[in-house]
């Protein structure tokens, strides 16, 4: 099932744009959306009308108001999703709907069954998903992901990655949410890591892995809830295993129960070297490269856009008009999710689990694409 992006739209000039959800993640997306000059932001829409009013006003967004303010808003092409987890598919469907394509921020859904049903809904109504992560568009991924691809490393053969803390409770006011349903560090961290071997690999054929809970209960560190418990859900460190449909495999480490913080680490090796990549966390950050023989790391400077969360609607906006396919689309995100799945199947189970989605390569980004250039004048 794929999304559909061969029709262009039938609207000229920039595209529109109006945001589900005022919260601390709305920030990072609106410091870009507002100054990319090919979108405009028309309104912000939370449940909470006052925080959407804030954040207008933080902002210089003209509308603000509930969810349907934003759904029903006649100059909005792209509703950008950025709710809690668990209202994900939910906001998302009520904005395909309303004919509006949909960016979400990572996870795609919770689970299979919805995330497959929100595909076929916009499938049939012709409408694009998108989803984060995007980083895996900032200039550090995709030096990395030019390289590997013209073949500086000969054919990538295996993968590491490594995400190790503590856990995010001794320093988030309201952390409980990251050990529940949907979360923990494979779900709240794993779309990162996953996409960006994904990207290097492509899809996920099978997937082992095992997991643990060191605490059912644990304490809020930081904030007015400082000193408060709250119950763990989810296994707290996961150790995957995933073999590509290219032979390749990886092994990955989530984990929120290593006092030592180690995040960021990615390693890509092929038949003739190395590659060190940078966090796939951040949109930017050097490349190192390691050959048989050399004394250190070759570091190859990064070279593209690196503006941070947004990236990908901008892309999503772009293509819409050009009638091309983005590159951060909805069925990466489920196949990325698909994956997830098997690794806490897998982790239940104790075998290997057949990962049954995929999803193609996206296009590389060019060098040179801008986002700060106006591409869309009325009229072009």
């Amino acid at each position: 099932m794929s999304t559909p992006a061969s029709t262009r739209s039938l609207r000229k000039g920039r595209v529109g744009v109006g945001v589900v959800g005022a919260g601390n993640i709305s920030k990072q997306y609106l410091d870009n959306l507002t100054t990319f000059p090919d979108l405009k932001v028309h309104v912000i829409a939370d449940l909470f009308e006052e925080a959407a009013e804030a954040r207008a006003k933080e902002y210089g967004i003209p509308e603000w108001g509930g969810v349907e303010k934003a759904l029903n808003h006649p100059d909005v092409e792209i509703i950008v999703n950025l709710t809690i987890p668990a209202a994900h598919v939910e906001v998302a469907t009520a904005a395909v709907n309303a004919g509006k394509h949909v960016w979400t921020e990572k996870p795609f859904s919770l689970d299979r069954e919805s995330g497959l049903g929100l595909l076929k809904t916009a499938d049939t109504a012709g409408i694009r998903l998108g989803c984060a992560p995007d980083t895996f568009l900032g200039a550090g991924l995709q030096t990395a992901l030019r390289l590997i691809q013209r073949g500086d490393i000969g054919t990538p053969l295996t993968g590491m990655t490594t995400f190790q803390t503590p856990g995010p409770e001794s320093w988030h006011p309201n952390p409980a949410f990251l050990f529940q349903y949907g979360a923990g560090p494979l779900f709240d961290m794993g779309p990162y890591y996953l996409t960006t071997l994904v990207q290097a690999f492509g899809s996920i054929r099978k997937v082992a892995a095992v997991g643990s809970k060191a605490k059912d209960v644990r304490v809020i560190g930081s904030g007015p809830k400082a000193g408060e418990e709250f119950t763990v859900e989810v296994p707290t460190h996961v150790s995957a295993m995933a073999q590509f449909e290219s032979g390749a495999s990886s092994h990955s480490v989530f984990s929120f129960e290593s006092p030592r913080t180690r995040m960021g680490f990615v390693e890509i090796t092929g038949t003739e070297a190395t590659l060190s990549l940078p966090d796939p966390n951040n949109f930017d950050g050097d490349v190192r490269l390691w050959r048989a023989g050399d004394e250190d790391w070759t570091t190859i400077p990064a070279t593209g856009p690196a503006n941070g969360r947004g990236m990908g609607v901008l892309d999503m906006a772009r293509s819409l008009r050009a009638g091309t396919l983005h590159r951060a689309t909805g069925n990466l995100a489920y196949h990325v999710l698909d994956a997830m799945v098997s690794i806490s199947e897998s982790m239940d189970s104790g075998t290997f689990v057949d990962v049954e989605s995929s999803a193609p390569a996206s296009a590389p980004l060019p060098e040179d694409w801008a986002p700060e250039t106006l591409t869309l004048e009325e009229g072009a």
